[in-house]
């Protein structure tokens, strides 16, 4: 099994052990293996949604790149995803830059009013999406953004903010802020004193909260529906649009695309924490 068990446990221990590595395995097997039958069936030669008689017997003539040469010789899927990395980079600078100065704000604050502004600041992420789609809207409608592209990098923005924050924050945890007031007290700036001293040491939890920005712009679609022109779709709307009104397994291959995208910024993100958890072991050892 893949839980430890320890060498003292008794019958019904070892008894739980099995039952509860054979749930956990259970788990991970439904959460996972709808993504990875997404992956095969991208790779049909024919305009099918099922694995056909050849992909099952494994030949070389039922499977196909043509899909994927579709995603990029389409132009309305060339567009999409031309807006997509647009529309994420773009959220995923604004939503860095905010959320990791409010996360240096909040700080800051004392512990109860800390959690107030918490609240707050995470309220993207608690509130259904189809009532912030609906509300920024309304919003952007009055201001004129809505069916602009700076209207839905904002929306993103906002919708990434509080990943950036919340991985702020528990990297400041450990931070040492008497670091600033020494570097204060040598004759150090606010800004030189934050770009030598504050964001090396955060930089960990910043590059974690940018990259979970970037992939929540990246797959998200009712936002898009709400304030997006016909001009302006992105990869989730085509996928969407695609659904709904020309069924192709060209929606597969962008699929299997974004699953590949998400799980090496996810590795990255995980790489860059582990990193930063041996840097502070050592720093806490020597």
């Amino acid at each position: 099994m893949f839980l430890p068990v320890s060498p003292t446990a008794g019958p019904l221990e070892r008894l739980w052990h099995v039952v509860f590595s054979g749930l956990c395995l259970a788990i991970f097997a439904f959460l996972i293996l709808p993504l990875v039958i997404v992956v095969p069936l991208s790779f049909n030669a024919e305009a099918y949604f099922t694995f056909t008689r050849e992909m099952l017997s494994l030949s070389p003539e039922a499977f196909s790149l043509r899909w994927y040469r579709e995603l990029f010789t389409n132009p309305q899927w060339a567009a999409a995803f031309r807006n997509s990395l647009f529309v994420a980079v773009g959220a995923t600078l604004i939503a860095t830059t905010l959320g990791t100065v409010a996360a240096l704000g909040l700080a800051k604050l004392k512990p109860a009013l800390r959690a107030s502004v918490m609240i707050l600041l995470l309220s993207p992420m608690i509130i259904p999406i189809v009532i912030v789609a609906a509300a920024l809207y309304f919003f952007f409608t009055a201001i004129g953004l809505a069916q602009t592209l700076t209207g839905l990098i904002l929306a993103h923005a906002m919708l990434g903010a509080p990943f950036v924050v919340t991985t702020v924050l528990a990297t400041l945890s450990g931070f040492d802020w008497n670091l600033v007031r020494a570097a204060a007290s040598l004759g150090a700036g606010p800004v030189h004193t934050f770009r030598k001293v504050t964001l090396p040491a955060i930089a960990p939890g910043v590059i974690s909260g940018g990259l979970f920005a970037f992939i929540t712009s990246l797959d998200e679609v009712v936002v898009v529906m709400f304030l997006a022109s016909v001009d302006q779709r992105t990869v989730p709307r085509q996928m969407w649009s695609g659904i709904r009104e020309q069924l192709s397994p060209t929606i597969l291959a962008a699929a299997t695309l974004l699953i590949v995208a998400s799980f090496l910024l996810l590795l990255f993100a995980e790489m860059i924490r582990r990193r930063n958890e041996a840097a502070r072991a050592s720093t806490y050892k020597d």
